[in-house]
């Protein structure tokens, strides 16, 4: 089977899992005029080659209008509180990419319903549309019982949404397009450390992705910062057997995905892809 093996010795988020696909072969303007048939709007993506500590790969990201400056996820980017895009950390804080307080303004936030009518009325492959909903389903979980609210009482804020909606979604997309059958990882290297976010000081793995990581193998080291963000963790639970070594696997490609942070590391996700026998 067609076996995407995620090596994430830096962690995961959605625009580095979403990078490293681009390296492995999607041509990026197939892609952007897919995630145009969301009809989202507010937001540019950037695209290009980077090093990182001697690794080549591609940083990709949404850059959001609405902030003035780009946004990046959540290498962490998505559900930050400050707007430099250059310069934020992972997605400094989850919390910011929901709210909690029942006030709901359909123009500045969208809860899974909304999230739910903008994905089921795209002109994409319904097993993408229902792979992205799942995704997240598992983030509003996450993010519902670190909150103390009911799943509907989720609402992620509108730059948020529209980072989550074009990492979930342009992820599955990605996958489908390189015809990948079945994703393997490594265990997670979370970071450590403190991360501010709209609540607060919170420890690494922020709350929300502690939840999403349960289950998942995943360590800390001395390497500072939140490596892994809750798309991240969200993508691996929904769709990957984590931890899990494929069989027989013999890869062809080797891929690499960049986060915004310079670490002491190289900061990246590396994707292997190939054929293994079907994990179990």
């Amino acid at each position: 089977m067609k076996t995407l093996y995620l090596d994430c010795f830096s962690g995961i988020s959605g625009n580095m899992f979403i990078g490293m696909l681009i390296q492995a072969g999607i041509p990026f303007e197939a892609f952007k005029q897919a995630m145009a048939s969301l009809n989202l709007t507010g937001y540019d993506m950037v695209c290009r080659s980077v090093n990182k500590l001697g690794i080549q790969s591609i940083y990709y990201n949404v850059l959001l209008e609405s902030e003035g400056h780009g946004h990046h996820d959540h290498e962490h980017h998505e559900h930050h509180e400050h707007h430099d895009h250059a310069h934020h950390e992972p997605h400094e804080g989850q919390g910011h990419l929901v709210d909690t307080t029942g006030h709901h303004h359909h123009h500045q936030h969208r809860g899974l319903p909304e999230i739910t009518q903008i994905i089921e009325g795209a002109p994409i492959d319904e097993d993408i549309k229902a792979k992205s909903l799942a995704v997240f389903q598992a983030l509003a979980e996450a993010e519902a019982k670190v909150h103390g609210v009911p799943v509907d009482q989720i609402h992620f804020h509108e730059v948020g949404a529209i980072d989550c909606i074009l990492d979930i979604v342009g992820t599955v997309w990605c996958l489908k397009y390189l015809g990948i059958e079945q994703i393997a990882t490594s265990p997670i290297h979370a970071g450590s450390g403190f991360v501010r976010c709209a609540h607060g000081i919170m420890p690494v793995p922020a709350p929300a992705t502690a939840e999403l990581l349960a289950g998942i193998p995943w360590y800390a080291t001395d390497v500072k910062g939140e490596l892994v963000t809750p798309t991240g963790a969200a993508l691996v639970k929904v769709l990957a057997h984590a931890g899990v070594r494929p069989k027989d696997f013999v890869y062809d490609t080797v891929a690499y995905g960049a986060g915004t942070k310079e670490l002491t590391i190289p900061n990246v996700v590396r994707g292997f892809i190939g054929q293994a026998g079907e994990i179990s």
